[in-house]
């Protein structure tokens, strides 16, 4: 049967995993968004929806730079934890 501590340990892993798979999309939104910042700044356009259109192609772009080796993680976390599921039900 499976204990406390071993959910625990899978729900730990889980949220790392996530965080870590994350980070590099939402670093690349906050780069450009800080970029366009200042931008908008030094130029005084006070266009609030001048951000999306960066943010959204620049998050494109690094999907499918890290597209691949997010995905590569998700199934890494996918396949450990189905393969260690007979331990948990005995």
């Amino acid at each position: 049967m499976i204990t406390q501590g071993e959910v625990l340990d899978i729900a730990s892993q889980a949220i790392y995993t996530i965080i870590t798979v994350a980070a590099p999309l939402l670093l690349v939104s906050l780069i450009i968004g800080l970029i366009v910042s200042i931008f908008q700044t030094v130029t005084s356009i006070q266009e609030q929806t001048l951000t999306f259109v960066p943010k959204i192609l620049a998050v494109f772009l690094g999907l499918m730079l890290f597209g691949s080796w997010m995905l590569t993680q998700l199934t890494e976390f996918i396949t450990t934890l189905w393969s260690s599921f007979s331990v948990y039900l005995s």
